[in-house]
């Protein structure tokens, strides 16, 4: 892959992250101040205010339901609901016309081709993702052997990317197909596809770019209404 090629396809996640993540981020934070956006637990909310921020206020409370939500579940789920497009938009010069496989390309590392699904995570896939998963490489096993194919092995030539993490961070259901085929993560699937060892941190940082590009939401004003809400819920 080239310099150029490169570049490209870091312009293309700057756009991806900031029409696809970031404008749902926002939406998604602007609705928090609907107290039925929320399902929590009542017995907790009073001591995680406390425990916090030091007392038991409508805010406090506020604060304990609207932060994990706006830092960690909410961008988390649209991140890997939004993948898919990540695949088709930022690296659309490697699409799949193989069904079941999201992207094919050139090994930087082994030279071979790589017919590859792409997760989001190392906790992100359950029990049956595994199954279909297994039953996606096999039908590409047993395509490649009707058609003669005789310079393919399934066993290393079907992998499975996964976009951020570690190796020793990689949940049992990644572990699971490690068995069979090739699970290569964070930095190690990104050096592969690019041939660069660097890539994958020049892609976080090129999402770290866009928040100072992006107006803040006014995050006090959603936790102001949500107080207000709580202190008629209860």
């Amino acid at each position: 892959m080239t310099e150029e090629e490169k570049s490209e396809i870091l312009s293309k996640a700057k756009t991806f992250f900031v029409d696809r993540i970031v404008s749902n981020h926002i939406n998604n934070t602007k609705k928090l101040t609907d107290i039925s956006e929320f399902k929590n637990n009542p017995f907790l909310l009073k001591y995680l205010a406390n425990f916090v921020f030091g007392d038991m206020s409508e805010k406090s409370i506020a604060k304990v339901m609207i932060y994990p939500r706006v830092l960690g579940t909410s961008i988390n789920t649209t991140f890997g609901n939004q993948l898919q497009y990540f695949c088709s938009e930022v690296l659309s010069s490697y699409a799949s016309t193989t069904s079941g496989i999201d992207i094919e390309f050139v090994d930087a590392v082994d030279g071979r081709k790589k017919y590859c699904q792409v997760k989001a995570g190392p906790s992100t896939i359950n029990n049956d993702d595994v199954t279909t998963v297994k039953n996606h490489f096999t039908a590409i096993k047993n395509l490649a052997r009707t058609n003669h194919i005789t310079d393919f092995n399934p066993l290393t030539d079907c992998i499975v990317g996964v976009f951020y993490g570690t190796e020793k961070d990689l949940s049992g259901c990644y572990r699971s197909i490690a068995r069979d085929y090739p699970v290569y993560v964070g930095k190690d699937f990104w050096h592969r596809l690019t041939g660069d060892e660097t890539f994958y941190d020049d892609l976080i940082n090129t999402f770290g770019e866009v928040a100072s590009e992006i107006t803040a939401i006014d995050l006090d004003s959603i936790v102001d209404e949500l107080a207000k809400s709580i202190k008629e819920e209860f």
